[in-house]
Order: C-alpha cells, then sequence, then structure tokens
C-alpha cells in the first residue's frame, strides 16, 4: 500500500526533525501556520532561532528537494517566519536562518542533505 503525501510529508519531517536534534538542535515549533504559509520545523541551535524548510523527493531525476524552494517560496516563508517572530516576542532579538533539509531515499536509507543558512546568495 502507497503512502498518502501528507504521510509521506510527517515521515520526512519526524526524519529531519530527528536529524536535527541529534546534530544538537532544540525544536521550538512544528507545522507552524499563519495565513501567508507555513514553517515545517522551528528550531533552536545555540542562540540562533532556525527555520526549516523540510523537501522530500522520491528521486533526484528533475534535481533534489533543496531546488524547488524557488524564490516565491522563500518570500512566503520569510513572511512567516516574521509573524512567528511576531507571535513569540521572546526570540525577537536573536539571530535566525533559513536552513532547507532535503531527503532522498536511498537503498539502506534515506540521504538527508542540510544546507543551513540556505537563502544566502
Amino acid at each position: 500500500m502507497q503512502k498518502t503525501t501528507v504521510a509521506t510529508g510527517k515521515a520526512a519531517e519526524d526524519m529531519a526533525c530527528d536529524y536535527l536534534s541529534q546534530q544538537g538542535l532544540t525544536l521550538l515549533s512544528r507545522n507552524y501556520h499563519c495565513p501567508r504559509g507555513e514553517l515545517d520545523l522551528v528550531m533552536q541551535e545555540a542562540d540562533t532561532i532556525v527555520f526549516v524548510e523540510v523537501r522530500y523527493r522520491k528521486h533526484t531525476q528533475f534535481g533534489s528537494g533543496a531546488e524547488t524552494v524557488t524564490r516565491a517560496k522563500q518570500s512566503r516563508l520569510i513572511t512567516t517566519a516574521l509573524h512567528y517572530l511576531q507571535t513569540h516576542p521572546k526570540y525577537n532579538n536573536r539571530p535566525s536562518r533559513f536552513d532547507v533539509i532535503s531527503i532522498c531515499p536511498q537503498a539502506q536509507a534515506s540521504a538527508i542533505d542540510w544546507i543551513k543558512d540556505a537563502f544566502q546568495s
């Protein structure tokens, strides 16, 4: 039986959250919604607030998951992150960044590509 898209996305977010937790990050929020969009994961690394976009690709034939985060998607994520910071004032004065976790299944396990500060040009 095939997994639904929602179940696949949740599994990818679980995997990303577990991976980042193992790297020392702490989960602050998951699936934060506002009228302009959604943040998959909001985490903290030391004093930095990290907004994480999780992308899952069944295969990389048409590019990695990270390559699907367009300028329009980045703009929605930034707007949603600003909303998050406004509604959580204790994080307002902390540095923040946007990371992308790209997950692609491999023969034995899933490959996780963590791109820190992904929106820097």
